[in-house]
């Protein structure tokens, strides 16, 4: 291995997998540090909104098929605490459904077809920097050093924890992996289903995957008792309290601080290690992949010159100009949500709600531009 890399990557999931292969397909010396052995487990519901897609359909990957969303959803059913339920359906797909296992290991087949090494197994702990490199400490007493480092090992990650990385919302997420039998797999085909929960700012969720149903609920970090229960009663009215979950995991949602950076000298952080996640909806593959494949790209064009700076304010431009609007729209919606989740729900029942929903799940438009205009801004503004 050559004794400095040109690019080194700190975790191999979406954001660190789509950084790998946006620098090495810059021409990149690019190094993959990934604790874990693909393919390996991920809680997550699974679904792709269209700003993911996007990024995945753009992928020179050696196996398209595998990162291709599976399960097109079409309709979604909405209910408050159980009741009061109606769906809606559009002849476009609103989501794809992938299996992260399988999801996250064609990434990173596409990162190495691309020219990344991937070294996995690989525990770091630390991360350190001088003027002229970046450096992963790993478990073993050794280090990497590369020309700069993108962080991608998650919120809870030595590399956030390096840059300084602040985050102002923290939630726990319970999720349930089911495996349910053809007639159960028939009723839900091609449709979710969303709750909007008991606790403030929480839902539930059920996403099809083929041969197994994804059920889960996330709220606010500090409930957590009321939270399990909410999952509880929640398969309980679902009728699925009798099946032995595959999985059954939980896991903490971070979102940054308006003010967290994103970088210090040679390090960047994307994805869920510089808490970018969408407030509202707890939505991150997107976030992952666009944050991912900006700090792949800047840290492939910081090695092209003799002054890495300016590529390196690159990266924050871009999520300036891209991510941090909608997570502040986001958190504008959870605040209304919070106070009033009954008015969503009706909100969602009339025609330009669920356009706008639609609108959002296939990428076509985002939470800044609509907040911004009147009548929500209004409405938004009457519920907070």
């Amino acid at each position: 291995m050559p004794p400095v890399w040109d690019v080194a990557v700190v975790g191999a999931g979406p954001a660190g997998l789509a950084a790998a292969y946006a620098a090495a397909s810059a021409g990149a010396r690019t190094l993959v540090l990934e604790r874990g052995e693909h393919p390996r487990y991920k809680t997550c519901g699974g679904g792709l909104v269209g700003a993911s897609l996007r990024v995945v359909g753009a992928l020179d990957a050696p196996e398209p098929a595998r990162l291709a969303a599976r399960d097109p959803v079409r309709a979604a059913t909405f209910t408050h605490r159980g009741r009061r339920g109606f769906t809606r359906r559009d002849e476009a797909p609103l989501l794809g459904m992938v299996r992260r296992e399988e999801f996250d290991d064609a990434l990173r087949m596409a990162a190495v077809a691309a020219g990344a090494v991937v070294r996995q197994g690989i525990r770091v702990r630390g991360v350190d920097q001088d003027g002229e490199c970046a450096y992963a400490l790993l478990a073993d007493g050794t280090r990497v050093a590369a020309r700069v480092l993108v962080g991608a090992d998650g919120s809870a990650g030595v590399t956030g924890h390096h840059v300084g990385v602040r985050f102002g919302q923290v939630d726990l997420g319970l999720e349930l992996e089911l495996p349910v039998p053809e007639p159960v797999r028939a009723r839900w085909r091609g449709r979710v289903l969303i709750d909007w929960g008991p606790l403030p700012g929480s839902y539930g969720w059920v996403f099809p995957k083929d041969d197994r149903l994804t059920v889960g609920v996330i709220a606010a970090r500090g409930h957590g008792e009321r939270t399990k229960e909410y999952l509880r009663s929640f398969v309980g009215r679902l009728g699925l309290a009798g099946i032995q979950p595959a999985h059954d995991s939980g896991h903490l949602t971070r979102c940054r601080t308006d003010d967290s950076p994103l970088r210090r000298g040679r390090v960047l952080v994307a994805g869920d290690a510089a808490g970018l996640l969408e407030p509202w909806t707890r939505e991150g593959i997107s976030y992952a992949l666009r944050s991912g494949t900006a700090a792949g790209t800047a840290a492939a064009a910081a090695c092209g010159g003799d002054d890495p700076e300016p590529a390196l304010r690159g990266y924050e431009s871009e999520i300036e100009r891209t991510l941090i609007p909608e997570m502040r729209a986001g958190r504008r919606l959870l605040a209304a949500f919070t106070k009033r989740p009954a008015a969503f729900h009706l909100a969602l029942a009339t025609p330009p709600g669920w356009r706008m929903f639609s609108r959002f799940c296939r990428g076509d438009l985002t939470f800044a531009p609509m907040v911004d205009r009147l009548p929500v801004r209004v409405a938004v503004a009457a519920l907070r």
